[in-house]
């Protein structure tokens, strides 16, 4: 079944890197072209650009000309400001006949002569982090399909990553899946979802039914996570996303040697036993069958032979798969899925 999305943001894609410090500055931009090459058709670059994805640099005309429906601000400025160039750029771009996507905190509609422009020309401004749309509240109620939600020992540790490849291995075999994005690159790379950290919190779990509705009895939602139960600024919205996927099955993600949760230096990274169970008691409230089902690593600080080394005894210890989505794949965990 489709899902009707709150927004459905047309491709190709031209990725905007401004003036970008460094390649992290870029990181959306970067997870776009990562996931979705084929909708990339280039990059834009301004003077002092130190970031580059390895698309070919284009102007705004060469975009246009190529086909580009949707200029992508793919990058976060110094200070979290637009500056006054980029509205410039983004004028001209509605002007070729672009729309324009972002996932700033800064609302393209809260720009005069960028939302005045695009109003002039018919066209779409899209401020993915923020809900174009009311959601009702959650209600627990049993819906048919099967779902998968990757859950975290901290923010920002893979669930996103571990959620696409499994997205490509379970396609690659012919299984029925599909990606739901709950934060704005996510929502970049699929093009539609529900960023749920701008989501009143009354209405998490009910915008992540609404994310995966009713589906086929074959067919998996592949739902992104945020945050972590165990991070005490993001587990509410961890909350919301168990309850409202009612998954199935659940993915652990985690980054061995990480000293700390993230942004909380006092606050160390929880025991990953306690972190299944606490999630998969957590889950029981909407789905009593939920489990966590395997460990996803994110290695990429470790030596290959560290890596290894580390996923074998999480994997032994914890008596399931443990794999690294872009060292190892995830067929391991397809492996378990109906």
């Amino acid at each position: 079944m489709d899902l009707p999305p709150p927004v459905s943001i047309q491709h190709p894609y031209l990725l905007f890197l401004g003036d970008a410090a460094d390649q992290l500055a870029a990181k959306t931009a970067d997870g776009v072209a990562r996931w979705r090459p084929d909708w990339c058709i280039g990059q834009l670059r301004m003077d002092g650009c130190n970031a580059d994805l390895g698309l070919p640099d284009m102007t705004l005309e060469q975009a246009a000309e190529a086909g580009a429906r949707t200029l992508v601000i793919g990058v976060a400025n110094r200070g979290g400001k637009i500056a006054p160039s980029w509205q410039e750029v983004m004028v001209r771009a509605l002007e070729l006949g672009m729309d324009i996507a972002s996932g700033l905190h800064n609302k393209l509609t809260d720009l005069p002569a960028v939302a005045s422009f695009a109003k002039l020309e018919g066209r779409n401004l899209y401020d993915v982090r923020h809900p174009s749309r009311e959601f009702d509240v959650g209600t627990g109620e049993k819906r048919p399909g099967k779902r998968l939600l990757c859950v975290g020992t901290d923010c920002s540790v893979g669930k996103m990553f571990t959620s696409l490849a499994l997205e490509r291995e379970m396609k690659a075999r012919g299984m029925k899946a599909d990606f739901r994005a709950t934060g704005q690159t996510g929502i970049l790379i699929a093009g539609s979802g529900v960023s749920v950290d701008a989501v009143v919190a009354d209405f998490i779990s009910g915008a992540t039914e609404w994310l995966s509705p009713a589906n086929d009895p074959d067919h998996w939602d592949l739902v992104e996570g945020q945050g972590s139960l165990f991070h005490a600024s993001f587990a509410g919205v961890s909350m919301g996303l168990l309850h409202g996927a009612q998954p199935d099955v659940m993915v652990l993600c985690h980054e061995p040697g990480r000293p700390h949760m993230r942004g909380l230096p006092g606050q160390p990274l929880p025991d990953i036993a306690e972190c299944i169970a606490l999630n998969e008691r957590c889950a029981h409230l909407t789905n009593p069958a939920a489990k966590v089902i395997a460990i996803a690593c994110n290695t990429a600080r470790m030596a290959p032979d560290e890596a290894e080394r580390t996923m074998a005894g999480l994997a032994q210890r914890y008596g399931m798969p443990c794999v690294d989505p872009m060292r190892t794949g995830v067929g391991a965990i397809v492996d378990l899925l109906d």
